[in-house]
């Protein structure tokens, strides 16, 4: 009996092994051909030449910093994936039989936002990762940021922060008040969902969770949060 339970675990062991193998292969794969079909130097030039593009010099360290705290707290600590949000994240899912969480940095997102679908597989992901670790090979944290908030959706038909800023706000990202700040940066998670134009009261909603959790973080104190809140026009 000892020896059959121990011939299945092998057996378990390498289907998952095989599994992994191919769904890495053809995420590689995947990335090559996206690289092929553009190269990644081309393709931030396309996103820099964009007339809202915005240097992180001409945003608000609130907004940088509620982006980060909201969307990926270790930024600075990883190398492209973060391995303990992944590990949740598998857990999640294969618990839940879904793909409704994925873990996703910064760079992930970006690399997902310069080259990919919004399709939800496990071959995108790992083309995602590959995209990821190259991102990170070749520029700087404060670039990859940089990037990003230049090429998100904010809903509203706004896909960069400048273009969402002079949307909703009338005014350019460098005079965002902290409560915008924080208010702007709720958006990307769901922009159908916590547009400020179709669902004002959930972006509110939303923006309390990303002030909770840039006082978790240690970017601003819980009284900070509150002045900011009731900043509210």
């Amino acid at each position: 009996m000892k020896k059959l339970l121990k011939r299945i675990v092998v057996l378990l062991l390498v289907i998952v092994f095989v599994c992994f193998a191919v769904l890495t292969g053809r995420g590689y794969l995947m990335y090559r051909d996206a690289l092929q079909q553009q190269g990644l130097s081309d393709r931030v030039a396309e996103i820099q030449s964009n007339p809202n593009y915005t240097p992180i010099s001409d945003l608000p360290e609130m907004y940088l910093d509620a982006v980060v705290a909201v969307e990926d707290h270790r930024f600075t600590q990883h190398f492209g994936i973060d391995l303990i949000s992944i590990g949740r994240a598998t857990w999640n899912n294969l618990t839940s039989w879904s793909l409704q969480e994925g873990g996703s940095t910064i760079t992930q997102q970006l690399a997902k936002n310069l080259y990919f679908t919004q399709e939800k597989s496990f071959i995108r992901k790992i083309a995602e990762m590959f995209m990821a670790f190259n991102l990170e090979r070749t520029y700087e944290k404060y670039e990859i940021l940089e990037l990003y908030v230049n090429s998100i959706y904010f809903g509203n038909g706004y896909y960069c922060v400048r273009s969402a800023s002079l949307g909703y706000f009338g005014k350019e990202p460098i005079s965002m008040s902290d409560y915008e700040c924080t208010l702007l940066a709720g958006i990307p998670n769901a922009p159908s969902v916590y547009s400020i134009a179709a669902n004002p009261e959930l972006a509110r909603q939303r923006q309390q969770y990303v002030i909770r959790q840039m006082v978790r973080y240690g970017y601003i104190s819980e009284t900070e949060g509150e002045a900011i809140i009731n900043q509210q026009p």
